[in-house]
């Protein structure tokens, strides 16, 4: 191992914030080094209460998840904020507002701010959110709110890597509350309708709650509290402090946390899998005609004379007869 990386992971271990700056930007870049490093810190990880904050955008989660550490670290817990915001999908670039958003918080050694580009990776996430959260769980973070980029319904990722799950909606909905059968209602631990103090706050969370009714749940599960707030004005946001602690607390008591950590697991080896696989397969060389061939599967794929189905085939039936080295 490195002994730049072995340095580094010490001294994020050991709760540096200049480390933990320096290791978060290792792992958004990726690459050998990240992977290293990543591998260094995982035996100190699993110890944080990761929680997921997702919702349309404008309902107000960056004000939310602000409020949200201001109450953790009342209660004397550590805090680590990973906001994912959208990228430019011409330069790649992104504003990264959530920082300026939270600015207050910046004085605070007890929070770590940290705000990152999707890079074209859809889901709500960028693809190194995960070993970022690791980062923050070793560097001792008790609570790590992620707060994501706000896409709707497409926006379930984030309960591959969170232990609780905010949905944050907003009164004045209408019909788009229905539609939230059909995606984020069933991934949300707790519910929170922001901006309560609008007209139509009542409905919104009165709709919400005879919609959990209708879904099936197994007897005993938890069952998710539907909270009005407003954290604009910092109204609700202590007893939707107190649904988070009280949903760890049920998942340690049933089971369901170790039964929630197996399937991030799962979830994150299968999504890594199928990035090294797609990393191999993009090689040149992977695409290359064989000696005696006259042309690349691609091309016979843009001839129609090979289904897509069959290249996707051959391309792993090459990768598997070379050597790993290859």
């Amino acid at each position: 191992m490195s002994p730049h990386v072995e340095t580094l992971a010490r001294e994020v271990v050991e709760g540096s914030p200049r480390a933990l700056a320096r290791a978060l930007t290792w792992v958004e870049s990726g690459g050998d080094r990240a992977e290293t490093l990543a591998a260094r810190l995982y035996a100190h990880t699993g110890r944080a209460h990761v929680v997921g904050i997702t919702g349309a955008p404008g309902s107000g989660k960056s004000t939310l998840v602000r409020v949200l550490a201001r109450v953790a670290r009342a209660r004397g817990r550590s805090v680590g904020i990973l906001a994912v915001d959208p990228s430019s999908p011409f330069s790649g670039g992104a504003i990264l507002g959530d920082r300026i958003r939270m600015n207050d918080l910046t004085l605070d050694p007890g929070v770590f701010i940290r705000s990152m580009a999707t890079r074209g990776a859809l889901g709500g996430l960028c693809r190194a959110a995960a070993d970022a959260i690791d980062v923050l769980d070793a560097a001792g973070r008790s609570l790590i709110l992620v707060e994501t980029v706000g896409v709707g319904q497409d926006e379930v990722d984030v309960m591959r890597v969170a232990h609780t799950v905010v949905v944050v909606s907003v009164p004045g909905l209408g019909d788009d509350v229905q539609a939230l059968k059909a995606g984020i209602l069933e991934i949300a631990d707790l519910h929170v309708v922001n901006k309560a103090d609008r007209e139509g706050a009542d409905r919104t969370l009165a709709e919400l709650r005879s919609m959990l009714t209708l879904m099936p749940a197994a007897e005993e599960a938890w069952m998710p509290p539907v909270l009005g707030a407003s954290a604009a004005r910092e109204e609700g946001v202590e007893a939707i402090a107190d649904a988070l602690e009280a949903h760890m607390a049920s998942m340690k008591t049933s089971g369901e946390l170790d039964r929630r950590r197996r399937g991030m697991v799962v979830a994150r080896v299968l999504r890594t899998a199928q990035d090294l696989v797609a990393a191999r397969l993009l090689r040149p060389e992977a695409l290359e005609a064989r000696e005696g061939e006259a042309t690349t599967l691609l091309d016979r794929v843009m001839r129609r004379e090979l289904a897509p189905h069959a290249c996707a085939r051959a391309l792993l039936t090459r990768m598997g007869e070379r050597t790993p080295d290859a």
